[in-house]
């Protein structure tokens, strides 16, 4: 065994992909307050404030630092599903993104809530929300990935909804926080190191 070093300025996390290759059995839909609400052609700017109120948390960057115009080509692909999940009084408080981009498969590329509503059974719902548009005719894979900086518990809730882990990489990347893309108490569970 060996330690490897990361460089300063830079993050290291291991991501775990999953995959479902069968449907899972149709389940009543778990009750919630919320509703699912397309986003045709979101604004970037609107689609970058839910990704950072969702996944700031746990340092989520990439479509931050992204222009927009890279941005808009992805969540404007018609392949590509953006929803976001909607509270009573209208305010978004989550989203999920589905990319069947390549034949045969969908990537469930974004899901998440606001850290608020965690441990209160919405995932469930908002799962089983996405699983329903997920499987759409002629998909044959529906795949996630998810990495040790998340949640504590999101391996063991995709784990639970049916997705079996087949792989894991190590990623490294800049620290969102030093490039300026998200506050530096974000991600408090991962130390700041400049």
């Amino acid at each position: 065994m060996g330690l490897t070093p990361v460089a300063p300025g830079e993050l290291a996390t291991i991501v775990t992909t999953l995959e479902m290759t069968r449907r899972p059995p149709l389940r009543p839909l778990p009750a919630s307050p919320l509703r699912l609400v397309r986003w045709e052609r979101p604004d970037p700017d609107k689609y970058r404030l839910l990704f950072r109120r969702v996944g700031g948390p746990w340092l989520w960057y990439s479509r931050l630092a992204m222009d927009d115009a890279a941005l808009t080509a992805i969540v404007h692909d018609p392949q590509v599903q953006v929803y976001a999940a909607v509270d009573p009084a209208g305010v978004e408080i989550g989203f999920v993104e589905l990319d069947v981009r390549h034949a045969g498969a969908c990537e469930l590329s974004y899901f998440g809530l606001v850290p608020e509503l965690a441990g209160k059974g919405h995932g469930r719902w908002l799962m089983a929300e996405a699983m329903a548009r997920a499987w759409a005719p002629g998909v044959t894979r529906v795949w996630v990935h998810t990495c040790t900086l998340d949640h504590p518990s999101a391996l063991n809730f995709y784990r639970a909804q049916g997705f079996v882990a087949v792989r894991r990489t190590i990623e490294t990347f800049p620290d969102p926080r030093a490039l300026g893309l998200l506050p530096i108490d974000a991600g408090a569970h991962i130390p700041y190191l400049a």
